[in-house]
C-alpha cells in the first residue's frame, strides 16, 4: 500500500468521529495529497484511533511501514494543557479476512499488537525562523513474523497535533538472479531482519553441478550473500558472458565439464556437429587406448628399414633401422614373426616353441634381436613388424619387412646323462640317450675316459656308431671319468660333463657270484615250470586284457560329472588331490611370461608377500590393469604349494561375479599370481568410505551380484568357508566379485548331504560362520548361505562390524540362545527377513543360492517392496545386553555413558545440546542423532541400542 499518490478518499476508519479527520492538502513539494490529521490538544484524555483498510500479506513474513508525518511543537501552542503530546503509537492487527467494525466494543478491546511509539525528529510551529511552515518527519518500522492472509494498521493519538502525510507498506525480497551458472528465483526475506533464507539454485540449460548443494542466502535487506556450490557448462558447451552455455561450433570441442572454452580439434581429427565432446579421427588415423580424448590422432608406422642378418650355425642375429614414418607417435615397438619352411614345397608353419628370442619376440624397442635354438640347415622366414599404440586399431596388418634365412649345418647338442649297463672287474658297459638336438644324422659317438687319479692327457678314446660302448682292459676297483660327444657332418658336438663309474673289486665279484649261483641252479627248474605256466598265462591274459584298459586311468577326479550338477556342468577339482600339486597349477593356471607383467605400486600385503598394482600386456591383446600377488623370498616348498593352490582354484572358475585369474609366473622370481584389478577394493572398506551414499536398490544390486557368484560356486560343488564383505572385491562399475579362496575345499559328492570335515581344526571366522561349522567343522553350501546372511547385514549397515564389540565366545553363546542380529538402520523388512532365513538353525531349512538370486531379482523388479522398513527391536535380547551394551542404568552422567560405549568422540555434540542428561538421552531418536552430527549409520545403530537399554527398568537391564 502507498498513499503518497492517492488523490481519492482513502476510506480509513476513525474512532471517535471527533478524532482523526481525512482532508486534502499539499506536501512539501506542493503536490495534492490526502492526509489524516488530528489536533484535540485542548481536550484532556485523548484516545483517537485510525484504522487502515485490509492489507493482503502476499506471502511476506516481515512487513515494513514508511510513515511521513508532521507534528506541532506543544510549546508553540498558547495556553496548551499539560496533556499535549508530540508522539503517537503504531499497531497492527493480523487476520485472514476483512473485518466489520460495529460499535465501540472493538476499540475498547483494542485487539492490536504494538509496533512502536513514533516520535518526531522535528516539530513545527506557526512561527518558523527558517521560513517554512512545516517540517516533515519520515520513520520506517517493521514487524513480523506474519502467518495469516493479511493485516490492518492502526494509529493511536493520545493528545498530539499532527498530520499523517503518507503511509507506504512494503516487504523486501531478493530478486531473481543468475550466479555461478545457476538460476535463483525471487525469494522473500525472512521473518526477522537478521534472518537468512536459503534459496536453492537450478543449473542453467546445458550446465551441470560442480559442487552441491547449490544455494544462496537472502538476507533481511533483500540482498543475496554467501554463495555455496556452483554449476559449470557441460562438456561440449562453453560460457557466454557467464549467463549462457552455448554449444561448441563444428570443428571445435570441449571434452570436460568446466569453465574452459571450446578449442579446435587436435591434429588429424574433426567434429561435424555442434556440442562435440571429442573429435573423431580422420580415416587412417587413430587414438590409442591410453591416449587422452584431446590427444592428436596418429597413424601406424611404416615398415623397418635396411634389415641385416648374421647366421651362426643355428642362431641368427637380425638388425634394422627404425621406420621412416612413426605415425606421429613415440611408442614404436617391434614384433618378430617366425616361420619354418620346407625348402622344396615352400610350405611354412610357425616356429617351434623352444626357439628363443633375445630381448624377446614381441613388444620390444631395440632394433636388433638374437634368435637361437633353430634347426640346422632349415629355411626360415622372419617378419619384422613395426607397431605402435594404434596398430591394433587399424583394420590392416602391421607394416613389416620379411627376410628368408637358411641356417648352417650345426653340430649336435650336448649329451647330459649316461647309464651303466653292466660292470665287471675289468670292463664297464655304458649307454646314453641321443642328443636333444641332433641337428642332422648322428654319424658316430666318441668316448674319452681315464682313471680319476690321472690327468686328462692320459685319456683313452673309443668310437662307436651306436649309443652304447664297451670299455675293457680296465683295472679292478678303480673309478673312471667318462665323457661322450656326438658327431654329424658338421663335426663333433661338445663333450658331456664328467661322469664317474667304477669297476668291481675282487670281493665284490665273489659276492656277486655267490648271489647268482642259486639263480643258475634255479633256472633249470624254472625252465620246466615255465612251460607249464605258459598255458595258464594264455588263459589269464585273455581275461586281464579287459582290465588293462581301465588301469591306465588315474585316480584323479574327472572334470565333468553327472551328479548334482547339470549335464556338462564343470565340477570343482581340489588341487590337493593331485600327487604333485604343481601338476594342478599347470593344468588350471596359464603360465605368463614375466616380460608381459609390469609391476607399478604396492597396494597391500598378503600372507605370503606383497600385493601390487600393475599392467599385463599379452601378445595380440590390449594392455589391462591387474593385481599381482607375490611370494616373498626364502619360501619353502610347502609355502610355494600353498601359495599357488589359490591359483589352481581360481583358474577353474569363469563367472562375471568371481575374481578372474589371468595366470601365474612360476619360471622366474618372484613367483606371482596375476588377477584382474578391482578399482574400489574390498567391499567392507568401500562401504565404510561411502556411508549413506547409496540407495537401497543399489545395495540390493550389489547383493545380487554376490549371490549370483555364490550360486555358480555352489553348482560347482564348491564351498567357500570364508564368505564375508572383506573377501568381496568391487570394481569401478560397482560389480561385486567373490575372491579369497584360501579356506576352500572340494565338496565331496558321495552322500546326499555332502560336507567337508576339517579334521585339523584351524582358524574359523566365527562372526560369519554357521553354528554347525563352528561346532562340528562341517562346511556345506548351506553354511555359505549363513555367511551370506551376515554379508547382507554388512552391506545394509555400510560396513559395520557384525555383533559389534562382542567377543567370539559371546557371539557363539548368543547364537546358541537364538539371538540374531537386528535390522540395520533404514533396512527394508524384506531384506531382514532374508537374513533371518539364512540364519535358520537347521541348515536344511535355509534357502539355496538359487532361491536367493530369485528373491533379489523380484525385489529389484518391484522396488516398492523395499519401502517398508524394519525397526530396531524395543528390547534387545539378553546376550546382546550382557556383552555388547554395558549396564547403563548405573551411570551418573552422559560423559560416563558415552565412555562406556566407546563413543567419546561425540561428547561435545551431546553436552552442547539440550540432551545433557541421561533422562533426556533416553528419549532420543535417530533423527535427534543426525541432528547432533552422528551421521555414520554404524555409530547410530550402536548408540540406539544403548539408548534402548537406558529405557529399560533396572531389574530388566
Amino acid at each position: 500500500m502507498d498513499t503518497r499518490t492517492a488523490t481519492a478518499e482513502l476510506g480509513w476508519t476513525a474512532y471517535p468521529s471527533s478524532g482523526w479527520e481525512e482532508v486534502s492538502g499539499y506536501d512539501e513539494n506542493l503536490n495534492t495529497i490526502r492526509t489524516y490529521q488530528v489536533c484535540n490538544v485542548f481536550e484532556p484524555s485523548q484516545n483517537n484511533w485510525l484504522l487502515t483498510t485490509f492489507i493482503e500479506r502476499r506471502g511476506a513474513q516481515r512487513i515494513y511501514i514508511e510513515i511521513r508525518f508532521t507534528v506541532r511543537d506543544c510549546s508553540s501552542i498558547p495556553s496548551v494543557p499539560g496533556s499535549c503530546k508530540e508522539t503517537f503509537n503504531l499497531y497492527y492487527y493480523e487476520t485472514d479476512s476483512a473485518i466489520t467494525i460495529k460499535g465501540s466494543a472493538f476499540w475498547m478491546e483494542a485487539p492490536f499488537l504494538k509496533v512502536d511509539t513514533i516520535a518526531a525528529d522535528e516539530s513545527f510551529s506557526q512561527v518558523d525562523f527558517g521560513g517554512r511552515l512545516m517540517k516533515v518527519n519520515t520513520e520506517v518500522r517493521s514487524f513480523g513474523p506474519l502467518s495469516r492472509s493479511g493485516f490492518y494498521l492502526a494509529f493511536q493519538d493520545y493528545g498530539a497535533c499532527m498530520s499523517l502525510l503518507s503511509v507506504r507498506v512494503f516487504y523486501k525480497r531478493c530478486p531473481s538472479v543468475v550466479q555461478n551458472f545457476a538460476i535463483f528465483s525471487e525469494t522473500m526475506t525472512g521473518a526477522e531482519s537478521t534472518s537468512l533464507v536459503i534459496a536453492r539454485g537450478i543449473c542453467i540449460p546445458n550446465s551441470e553441478e560442480v559442487d552441491v548443494p547449490i544455494k544462496l542466502y537472502c538476507n533481511g535487506d533483500g540482498e543475496w550473500m554467501v554463495p555455496i556450490g556452483s554449476c559449470s557448462c557441460k562438456a561440449g558447451y562453453e560460457a557466454d558472458n557467464g549467463n549462457m552455455c552455448q554449444a561448441c561450433p563444428p570443428g571445435t570441442y570441449k571434452s570436460s565439464q568446466g569453465r574452459g572454452l571450446c578449442v579446435r580439434c587436435p591434429l588429424h581429427s574433426r567434429s561435424t556437429t555442434e556440442a562435440a565432446i571429442t573429435c573423431a579421427c580422420r580415416n587412417g588415423y587413430y587414438r590409442g587406448d591410453s591416449d587422452q580424448p584431446d590427444a592428436p590422432c596418429t597413424s601406424v608406422p611404416s615398415s623397418p628399414l635396411n634389415v641385416i642378418s648374421v647366421v651362426n650355425k643355428t642362431s641368427v642375429t637380425l638388425e634394422w633401422q627404425p621406420p621412416r614414418e612413426t605415425g606421429g607417435r613415440e611408442d614404436v615397438m617391434y614384433n618378430i614373426m617366425c616361420r619354418k619352411c620346407h625348402s622344396t614345397q615352400r610350405v611354412c608353419s610357425p616356429c617351434d616353441d623352444n626357439v628363443e628370442f633375445v630381448p624377446r619376440q614381441l613388444g620390444f624397442t631395440e632394433t636388433h634381436v638374437f634368435i637361437s635354438n633353430l634347426l640346422a640347415h632349415t629355411l626360415y622366414t622372419f617378419e619384422i613388424q613395426a607397431v605402435n599404440g594404434v596398430t591394433s586399431k587399424s583394420p590392416y596388418p602391421p607394416q613389416h619387412v620379411s627376410i628368408d634365412i637358411t641356417t648352417n649345418q650345426a653340430a649336435p647338442s650336448m649329451i647330459h646323462t649316461m647309464h651303466q649297463v653292466t660292470s665287471t672287474m675289468k670292463s664297464i658297459t655304458l649307454s646314453w640317450p641321443q642328443p636333444e638336438q641332433p641337428n642332422g644324422i648322428i654319424l658316430d659317438y666318441e668316448l674319452r675316459y681315464h682313471e680319476k687319479d690321472h690327468s686328462e692327457s692320459n685319456a683313452s678314446v673309443v668310437k662307436t656308431q651306436t649309443n652304447t660302448a664297451y670299455l675293457e682292459n680296465l683295472r679292478p676297483g678303480t673309478v673312471y671319468v667318462v665323457q661322450v660327444r656326438a658327431r654329424t657332418v658338421a663335426g663333433f658336438g661338445k663333450y658331456s660333463g664328467k661322469l664317474f663309474f667304477q669297476t668291481l673289486t675282487y670281493e665284490d665279484y665273489k659276492s656277486e657270484f655267490r648271489e647268482k649261483l642259486p639263480l643258475v641252479i634255479g633256472s633249470a627248474v624254472a625252465g620246466v615250470v615255465c612251460i607249464v605256466s605258459l598255458v595258464a598265462i594264455c588263459i589269464v591274459c585273455s581275461r586281464k586284457r579287459v582290465y588293462t584298459k581301465e588301469a591306465i586311468y588315474t585316480d584323479k577326479l574327472q572334470h565333468y560329472s553327472t551328479g548334482r550338477a547339470s549335464p556338462g556342468m564343470k565340477i570343482y577339482i581340489d588341487p590337493f588331490t593331485y600327487e604333485d600339486p604343481n601338476e594342478a597349477v599347470r593344468e588350471f593356471a596359464k603360465e605368463i611370461d614375466v616380460s608381459s607383467v609390469k609391476i607399478e605400486e604396492v597396494i597391500g600385503a598378503g600372507e605370503f608377500g606383497e600385493v601390487y598394482k600393475g599392467h599385463l600386456k599379452l601378445p595380440g591383446k590390449r594392455e589391462v590393469c591387474v593385481a599381482i600377488k607375490t611370494l616373498k623370498a626364502g619360501y619353502t616348498d610347502k609355502q610355494r604349494q600353498d601359495f599357488l593352490s589359490e591359483a589352481s582354484i581360481m583358474g577353474q572358475f569363469d563367472h562375471p561375479n568371481i575374481i578372474h585369474l589371468e595366470g601365474v609366473v612360476t619360471k622366474s622370481r618372484p613367483v606371482m599370481i596375476v588377477t584382474e584389478f578391482m578399482e574400489n577394493g574390498a567391499l567392507d572398506s568401500f562401504l565404510r568410505q561411502n556411508d549413506g551414499q547409496f540407495t537401497v536398490i543399489q545395495l540390493v544390486g550389489l547383493l545380487r551380484g554376490i549371490a549370483s557368484g555364490m550360486k555358480y560356486l555352489s553348482e560347482m560343488n564348491y564351498v567357500h568357508r570364508d564368505l564375508a564383505a572383506r573377501n568381496i572385491l568391487v570394481n569401478s562399475n560397482l560389480v561385486c566379485k567373490v575372491s579369497d579362496f584360501g579356506l576352500s575345499r572340494y565338496l565331496q559328492d558321495d552322500t546326499s548331504d555332502p560336507t567337508y570335515t576339517s579334521s585339523l581344526g584351524g582358524k574359523i571366522p566365527v562372526r560369519w560362520t554357521a553354528p554347525e561349522a563352528i561346532t562340528y567343522r562341517k562346511f556345506t553350501s548351506a553354511s555359505d548361505v549363513w555367511s551370506y546372511g551376515i554379508v547382507i547385514w554388512e552391506v545394509m549397515s555400510f560396513g559395520e562390524r557384525p555383533y559389534w564389540d562382542m567377543s567370539n565366545q559371546d557371539v557363539i553363546n548368543a547364537i546358541e540362545q537364538d539371538y540374531r542380529l537386528p535390522p540395520p538402520m533404514e533396512c527394508p523388512t524384506t531384506l531382514h527377513q532374508l537374513m533371518l532365513d539364512c540364519w535358520q538353525k537347521e541348515r536344511s531349512t535355509r534357502p539355496r543360492f538359487t532361491d536367493i538370486v530369485n528373491i533379489l531379482d523380484k525385489l529389484i523388479r518391484n522396488p516398492s517392496s523395499l519401502k517398508t522398513l524394519s525397526t530396531v527391536p524395543p528390547v534387545p535380547s539378553k546376550p546382546l545386553l550382557d556383552h555388547s551394551v554395558p549396564d547403563v542404568n548405573g551411570f551418573m552422567s552422559v560423559e560416563d555413558w558415552l565412555s562406556a560405549i566407546k563413543m567419546n568422540q561425540y561428547r561435545e555434540n551431546f553436552l552442547g545440546s539440550s540432551f545433557s542428561s541421561l533422562q533426556l538421552v533416553a528419549q532420543m531418536t535417530s533423527e535427534d542423532l543426525r541432528g547432533l552430527g552422528v551421521t555414520l549409520s554404524g555409530h547410530q545403530q550402536k548408540i540406539l541400542h544403548s539408548i534402548q537399554a537406558l529405557r529399560l527398568p533396572t531389574s530388566t537391564a
